[in-house]
C-alpha cells in the first residue's frame, strides 16, 4: 500500500483488525523482514508496518536526517491513519525512533505496549584502543584531503573510509551515510526509563551489533519489563528463532 506523507510516497503494510500494533524496522532493513510477525499477529490485531524513508520502497530524504526527523515522520504517519492508541514492536534502529517518540510531550495518542527486539539506543563505551584509532584516522584523513595529497592520491580518502566503515555505512548512499552518522552518534539511554507501559524485550545472546548487556540494561531501566533471551541467536533473533519469538509475542499481546 502507498500513502503520501509530505513529499514521500510511503510503502506500508496494514493487515488484520482489532487493536493496532506498529512495527518499526531496523537500519538497512524493510518491512518484508516482518512477514512472519505480521502473519502471526494480524490474526488477532491490526498490524501496520511502514518502510521508513531511505529503506525498502520508500525513497530516501533529500537531506541527511537525524532520529528526530524519523520521529516527526512516524507522528505524521500515525496521524494520517487516524490511530489513537497502539502498541509498538521495534527492531534495532527502530528502537531509537521509539525512545524519542515516547519522550515527545503532548502526543495525541497512547502507546499501550512495547516490544524491543535487539534494539539500538545505548551507545557503547569506546575502548582506549578505539579512541586512539579514531584520532589517527581523523588525522590521516585531514592530511590526505589536502589539495596536493588529493591530487597525488585521489582515491586515498575513499579507500580509508571503506576500510574503516561498517557494512551499513559502505553500502549506503551519501545522504544515508550522513544520516547514519547522525543516528549512531546519539546516546538515548537517558530516555529509556520514560517508557512506563508493559514492555517485552527479546534478544539474541550472540548479538554483536547490540550486545545482550544492552538488553539487561534496558530491562533494569524500564519499570515494567521482562526479557526473553534467544540462546544462540544474533542481531536478527526474530528471523533466527521465529517459533520462540512468535510464541512470546502471542503471549504478550494475549
Amino acid at each position: 500500500m502507498i500513502i503520501r506523507i509530505d513529499d514521500f510516497p510511503v510503502n506500508y503494510i496494514d493487515e488484520g483488525a482489532g487493536e493496532a500494533i506498529l512495527l518499526l524496522h531496523g537500519w538497512g532493513s524493510n518491512i518484508t523482514l516482518f512477514d512472519g510477525i505480521i502473519k502471526t499477529l494480524s490474526a488477532s490485531h491490526r498490524v501496520i508496518a511502514p518502510d521508513m524513508p531511505g529503506f525498502g520502497k520508500t525513497p530516501e530524504p533529500t537531506i541527511p536526517w537525524a532520529v528526530d526527523d524519523y520521529v516527526d515522520f512516524i507522528i505524521k504517519f500515525v496521524d494520517a491513519l487516524d490511530i489513537k492508541e497502539f502498541s509498538v514492536i521495534v527492531h534495532s534502529f527502530g528502537g531509537r525512533v521509539l525512545f524519542k517518540l515516547n519522550a515527545r510531550k503532548g502526543l495525541p495518542y497512547v502507546i499501550k505496549k512495547v516490544v524491543l527486539i535487539d534494539s539500538a539506543g545505548i551507545m557503547p563505551e569506546k575502548t582506549f584502543r578505539q579512541k586512539v584509532s579514531l584520532k589517527l584516522y581523523k588525522a590521516a584523513r585531514r592530511v590526505m584531503s589536502a589539495k596536493v595529497m588529493h591530487f597525488l592520491y585521489p582515491d586515498a580518502v575513499e579507500n580509508m573510509r571503506k576500510k574503516r566503515g561498517s557494512a551499513d555505512y559502505n553500502n549506503a548512499t551519501p545522504i544515508m551515510r550522513s544520516t547514519l552518522v547522525k543516528v549512531v552518534n546519539e546516546d538515548l539511554k537517558h530516555l529509556i526509563p520514560e517508557i512506563k507501559c508493559p514492555t517485552l524485550i527479546i534478544w539474541g545472546d550472540m548479538d554483536t551489533a547490540t550486545p545482550i548487556e544492552d538488553a539487561r540494561q534496558m530491562e533494569k531501566l524500564i519499570s515494567d519489563a521482562g526479557l526473553v533471551v534467544c540462546e544462540g541467536a544474533g542481531h536478527y533473533s526474530f528471523l533466527e528463532q521465529p517459533v520462540k519469538v512468535h510464541g512470546a509475542l502471542k503471549a504478550f499481546f494475549g
